[in-house]
């Protein structure tokens, strides 16, 4: 297995869409792009149409039908908390909900980082932090009108299974410790008969170093109306008035050259029409308003993905984890991608490994077989099969299945071969 086989095979992987998908953490606000494809959550529903059957006429009295009564299921999940380098947290950490930015404390860990809860259980027996008190908690979860593109739901008709897959709409799952950041794990379409089993949660000790931020502290401080033409603008992009949305935008810089969230919606708007270079330089100038601006940086890095400019990606993937090393396991893949590509080949492990330590819930499986051919080279054939494995575990239905299969079968011949010697 030459080098030049492995890096021709991961930039061909670099340049699919697989890699990038909308798990960025984007700032609300962020547009539905008007391409084609990438839609979620939609359904189709199957019945039978325009039978006409003849009715016949009784004079049986009919007792009158009683309303049919829906009871929620209840929905249960569980998991472990534990700190980064994999042991319990040093006191019970409060598993909570956050609903609309309002956190709800539902149950704690115990002595062992574990926990098994009923989100919104009357016997859960729980402490309400003080700041909870006041925040609006529907009997739905404290649904997000952000998150359902404006329309607020009351979960009100509909089948017990639709109510509770709406109930959770964005709504997070997340740790509470003193002195932690903790990751999160979205609800959103969490149905009661689904695995309760959520995985790993890791607690990130906080530190004065971590200086990234996810909304722009300069766009705070954007006058009234810069404002007012920017939630006019957010508006329209909701109701997929790209044209008005822009308008409002660039309104909204002229009134206020720092706006930073507003010059990374421009962005967003150029993103989703192809625009890359355009996209480009808007979210620079975002970065120009705000470095510390997390969201312009992660978008940066899939143009420079999409466009194969390694030395371009590691540069900003570099920035964006020193930032927060902790909330963008892809950002490590990313530069890992890159670092390979370029044959920085210990640099792309170090990556590759944070990006595996970090990704919990395995959002990123393709990490996995970068991993494996990179200790493939170095020789580390037991952990290149390992996450040959793991690769094939966690995305077997991916469209490079049946090679990353046999890239497996030939370091599994390899490793029989040493052993007989």
């Amino acid at each position: 297995m030459t080098s030049k086989i492995w890096v021709r095979a991961i930039t061909v992987v670099a340049g699919s869409g697989l890699l990038i998908s909308s798990a960025f953490g984007q700032a609300k606000g962020t547009p539905t792009t008007p391409t084609t494809g990438g839609t979620t959550g939609t359904g189709t529903g199957t019945g039978t149409t325009g039978t006409t059957r003849p009715t016949t006429t009784t004079t049986t009295p009919t007792t009158p039908t009683q309303p049919s009564v829906s009871i929620p299921q209840p929905i249960y999940v569980s998991g472990r908390v534990v700190l980064e380098d994999g042991s319990a947290p040093p006191e019970p950490a409060t598993i909570e909900t956050v609903c609309n930015g309002s956190p709800h404390g539902e149950g704690y860990t115990d002595g062992k980082g574990y926990f098994s809860i009923e989100l919104g259980g009357r016997n859960n027996a729980m402490i309400q932090d003080a700041s909870e008190f006041g925040s609006f908690h529907s009997a739905a979860g404290g649904m997000s009108s952000n998150s359902l593109g404006g329309t607020s739901m009351s979960g009100l008709g509909g089948s017990t299974m639709d109510s509770a897959e709406r109930k959770y709409m964005g709504c997070d799952l997340q740790a509470k410790l003193t002195g932690y950041r903790s990751q999160t794990v979205p609800l959103a379409g969490r149905r009661p008969m689904d695995d309760p089993n959520v995985g790993t949660i890791l607690l990130h000790r906080t530190g004065p170093a971590e200086e990234g931020k996810t909304v722009s502290m300069v766009s705070l401080q954007a006058p009234k109306e810069a404002k007012k033409a920017y939630d006019k603008a957010i508006d329209g992009l909701k109701k997929k008035k790209f044209e008005d949305a822009q308008k409002n935008l660039e309104k909204a810089v002229e009134v206020y050259p720092k706006y930073a969230t507003a010059w990374y919606e421009l962005g967003m708007l150029q993103a989703g029409q192809g625009k890359s270079d355009m996209a480009r330089m808007y979210f620079q100038k975002s970065l120009d308003c705000d470095p510390k601006f997390i969201q312009p940086y992660l978008q940066l890095s899939v143009i420079a993905l999409q466009s194969q400019k390694w030395q371009e990606l590691v540069e900003i993937t570099t920035k964006t984890v020193k930032l927060d090393p902790f909330d963008y396991p892809q950002a490590y893949f990313f530069n890992s991608v890159a670092n390979y590509n370029l044959q920085q080949f210990d640099a792309a492990e170090k990556s590759a490994l944070e990006a595996e330590r970090l990704d919990t819930r395995h959002k990123y499986p393709k990490n996995s077989h970068l991993l494996g051919l990179i200790l493939a080279m170095k020789k580390d054939y037991s952990g290149a099969a390992e996450r040959l494995k793991a690769y094939i575990k966690f995305a077997p239905s991916a469209d490079d299945a049946a090679k990353v299969k046999q890239q497996l079968a030939d370091v599994e011949k390899i490793t029989a071969a040493a052993n007989r010697q």
